[in-house]
């Protein structure tokens, strides 16, 4: 990490209330936020609590980074084997979002289906306060650098339409086949950020006989396969 960039450190409870806010804010003016919530005037307090449900589970199930002056959130987890089924999840979505819960399950339910079955880490939710992207590359530099050095690949989704200019594109995730949440919402992005080894394979050969000529200090990994 560059000394200009911001610390990136796991989040504390105390910390979920406000992280809350970033994420409910990074989607209440943005098409997806839209699709989940029609009511316009409900919909700041609806994904408030959404967000802090999500919180909530990361902390409990995989990790939650987040910077000291909160500019951005990120909630990983890491699917070395396929999740656990999600009754708990929808329990908790209708017991926080009551009638509102429903295109909240809908959205889970069309992610879940399309996750990959290869071994990789889940990029779940990325929130940044406008203006701070560098703080996104910041937080997930950071994690990718635990993914590469168990060897696996990174997967994420994005809405958007272009989703080669998202921050993530910036970082090595490339996009695959999108998500069409129906009825009439925004598109998602897979998006797959490839395993060290399937990113070496793809440099130019020149490049690739010069990086396996230096020596490797580690345990040698199965080669998993994209999505």
């Amino acid at each position: 990490m560059k000394l200009t960039d911001p610390a990136v450190r796991s989040a504390a409870d105390a910390e979920l209330s406000e992280l809350s806010e970033v994420v409910a804010q990074g989607l209440v003016s943005r098409p997806l936020g839209a699709w989940l919530v029609p009511a316009a005037a409900g919909r700041p307090g609806v994904l408030w609590r959404y967000a802090r449900l999500v919180l909530k589970r990361g902390v409990r199930y995989g990790r939650v980074d987040t910077t000291d002056d909160h500019a951005a959130v990120a909630v990983w987890y890491s699917r070395r084997e396929p999740p656990a089924p999600g009754a708990e999840w929808m329990y908790d979505l209708q017991r926080f979002l009551g009638a509102d819960a429903a295109r909240f399950a809908l959205l889970h339910a069309y992610v879940d289906a399309v996750l990959p079955h290869t071994p990789h880490h889940y990029l779940a939710h990325l929130a940044v306060r406008p203006g701070q992207e560098a703080a996104a590359r910041a937080l997930l530099a950071s994690y990718h650098r635990v993914a590469d050095e168990e060897g696996l690949p990174a997967y994420a989704e994005v809405a958007g339409d272009n989703p080669r200019e998202s921050v993530l594109a910036g970082l090595g995730y490339e996009p695959r086949s999108p998500i069409l949440l129906e009825p009439g919402g925004p598109v998602l992005w897979r998006m797959w950020r490839p395993a060290p080894d399937e990113r070496l394979s793809a440099l130019p050969r020149r490049v690739r006989l010069h990086r396996a000529a230096m020596p490797f200090h580690g345990r040698v990994i199965a080669m998993p396969r994209s999505p």
